[in-house]
Order: C-alpha cells, then sequence, then structure tokens
C-alpha cells in the first residue's frame, strides 16, 4: 500500500487491516538546508504524520513504537560529547524543531497509552543506499568524476557519521528492550566525530582523485559539530557501533559502482 502518512483515514484503515505489533517509524521530510526553504512541508510531514501514526498505533493495540529522530535535536550545543539529558530546546533549524516536537508527541503518547516509545536521535547516517543529496554521496560522485565540489566553512566541522548497519541494530535493539523502560531516548551514533576536511581526505583515498574545492560561506542552520554520547544506549541495549569511517565509505563507494549510480 502507498499513502502518505499525514492521510488518517489511511493510517488507520491500513492498522485495522494489518494490525501490526509494534511500529518503527522512519518516515520523514529529512535535510537542515531544505527546511529552511519549506518549513510548513516539514512539519506538516514530520508533527503531523507522526501524531497520526501514533493515534493510529493506540487505537488499534499496537505493543510499542520506535522513532527516528536526529541529533541535529542538540543544535549547537557547548557540551560535548552530546548526552541525551542535555537541554534540547533550541533547535536552529525547522528540520531539528519538528524532530524535537517529535520526541514531545512520543512522551505524551507514553504517558496517556503506556505505550512502550524509543525516540532514537540518529547521527549522520551514510553507507549503500544514502540519499543522493547527502554530503558523502554527492562527494564521492563529484570527485571520482573530477568535478568540483562545494564546501561550506573552512573544514573544521565535524559529524559523527555513522554507518547504516550500526543504525540498524541499534534500532533492532531498541525495538526488542523498550518495553523494559517505557519511554525513552537513545543515540545511535559512532562517538569518533570526523572533521569535513577529513571525510574529503578519505573520500579522495577511496576513489583514488584528489578534490578540486569550492570554498563557500556556512550555511544557516549549520550546526558546527556533532558528537553522540554513547554511555547510555551501551549500557541499556548494548549497542556496539563496528564500522570504521573509511571502511563504511569504502562499502558505500563499491555499492554505488555496483548499481551504476557513477
Amino acid at each position: 500500500m502507498e499513502a502518505d502518512i499525514t492521510d488518517s483515514g489511511m493510517m488507520q484503515r491500513l492498522f485495522q487491516e494489518h494490525r501490526p505489533t509494534a511500529v518503527i517509524h522512519l518516515a520523514a521530510k529529512a535535510g537542515v538546508r531544505p527546511s529552511i526553504a519549506d518549513p510548513a512541508a516539514y512539519a506538516k510531514a514530520n508533527v503531523l504524520g507522526t501524531s497520526v501514526l501514533l493515534a493510529a498505533a493506540a487505537a488499534h493495540g499496537c505493543g510499542r513504537v520506535v522513532i527516528a529522530s536526529s541529533s541535529s535535536v542538540y543544535g549547537n550545543c557547548p557540551t560535548a560529547p552530546f548526552h541525551e539529558d542535555l537541554d534540547v530546546n533550541q533547535p536552529i533549524s525547522p528540520y531539528a524543531a519538528t524532530k524535537r516536537a517529535c520526541e514531545l508527541l512520543a512522551y505524551t503518547h507514553h504517558a496517556l497509552t503506556k505505550m512502550p516509545t524509543a525516540c532514537l536521535r540518529f547521527f549522520t547516517v551514510y553507507g549503500p543506499r544514502q540519499r543522493p543529496d547527502l554530503a558523502i554521496s554527492q562527494f564521492l560522485s563529484r570527485i571520482s568524476k573530477g568535478e568540483e565540489i562545494q564546501v561550506f566553512g573552512d573544514g573544521t566541522t565535524s559529524r559523527d557519521y555513522t554507518f547504516v548497519a550500526d543504525i540498524v541494530s541499534g534500532i533492532v535493539a531498541a525495538h526488542d528492550r523498550i518495553d523494559q523502560f517505557g519511554y525513552r531516548v537513545w543515540n545511535l551514533g559512532n562517538s569518533t566525530p570526523v572533521s569535513l576536511s577529513d571525510m574529503i581526505a578519505t573520500i579522495s583515498r577511496v576513489v583514488g582523485r584528489d578534490a578540486t574545492i569550492k570554498r563557500l560561506p556556512m550555511q544557516p542552520g549549520d550546526v558546527d559539530r556533532t558528537w553522540a554520547d554513547l554511555a547510555r544506549v551501551t549500557a541499556e541495549l548494548n549497542y556496539h557501533p563496528t564500522t570504521t569511517f573509511e571502511t563504511g565509505v569504502r562499502r558505500q563507494w563499491e555499492w554505488m559502482q555496483r548499481d551504476g549510480r557513477v
């Protein structure tokens, strides 16, 4: 079935027909910069869509819900690494604001229904099948072809890149164990930030070609760094990311070649 998650009637029908015992909610409009251009669309898809799914889950006796949040909720937090108990009420992009709103909706959902509900703060997911508009996909493609890449800032910003297989292991663990916690927020990251300059250097090594860089000013809404504190998720979910950044980039590059993306 293909449907819009903001369509309450269709979601109610879907839950009525299939009676899921659990929902892993990954659907969203993603991306910081596009959210600045169209905040209303992000609010509709992310906030309204999550509200509709939670209402359907409650109406049809679903057993548990796992929701994708984002490291963007931390904004330009001065404390690093970022742990789940930090104040996250100062988002700097509409996308981040919608993800924080979804966490609050999830908390209220659990308070009212007692349904086990997890929110997972993903830290810059990459790997095979990554969206083509994201930096690693774009840079792999453009650098391999000798094309210029646009770099915002001086290259010192950093991201806690997390390989998709490690994210999946965390999602499965959250699904399996959230009933022990009721409502819980967990970081899913790698806890090894990589600077933008080092990311480009890694991609250049992987594709065997130097990057041609056009430097541009920092973009509104972009944070200076992300860095996941994994103490809680390690202790409670036995989450242990195993993929180094260069290994993950090589796997993404190999997949792009096999799939004809370059």
